[in-house]
């Protein structure tokens, strides 16, 4: 589908865990309040898709934000999501104590996420990720950037290429009358 270099492809083949930053990866960074405080966030569907062919085609997906969010909670919970993890302070431990719970290896993991608070998740992981829209900083030390910005589209782009390096991409088409 997209020719992607070996070397990406390698990695991405050996995922069994794909972590997911919110804010400014599977949203666009922007942050809605009502008038009484409530927050509110729009997911992309077609990331949400990807999340669930993941999880489908037996690797492990996990939410980890920063902050503290219903929208997230709810939004794993629509997608049937096992690992959704809120108010964050540290990344890597977290997907440090997912890996040890699955019993894998951090370098069987993937984390995508845009700005500072993920550089340390995206330092211990086989595959580091980051949207298109990514900080500077961030985009600059990941193995690949999305050529789509993160609410558009840029989860799904890693969640593609997960499924094609593992070689699930014909299943997953032919499972919708694709082939």
């Amino acid at each position: 589908m997209t020719p992607y270099p070996a070397d990406l492809l390698a990695r991405a083949s050996r995922i069994r865990l794909a972590c997911f930053d919110v804010d400014g990866t599977l949203t666009n960074g922007d942050l809605t309040y009502d008038a009484d405080g409530r927050e509110s966030k729009t997911f992309n569907v077609q990331d949400g898709l990807g999340l669930r062919l993941l999880e489908e085609n037996g690797i492990a997906v996990a939410l980890i934000t920063a902050r503290e969010s219903s929208a997230v909670v709810a939004r794993g919970r629509d997608l049937k999501l096992s690992h959704v993890h809120t108010a964050v302070k540290d990344k890597a431990a977290c997907l440090r104590g997912l890996c040890e719970a699955l019993g894998i290896g951090t370098d069987e993991a993937a984390h995508i996420g845009d700005d500072l608070h993920d550089l340390p998740a995206l330092a211990i992981v086989g595959l580091a990720v980051a949207p298109a829209n990514a900080h500077p900083w961030v985009a600059s030390r990941v193995h690949w950037c999305t050529p789509s910005r993160g609410g558009a589209g840029a989860g799904r782009e890693l969640c593609d290429l997960i499924l094609e390096a593992r070689g699930l991409d014909a299943a997953v088409l032919g499972r919708f009358g694709a082939a």
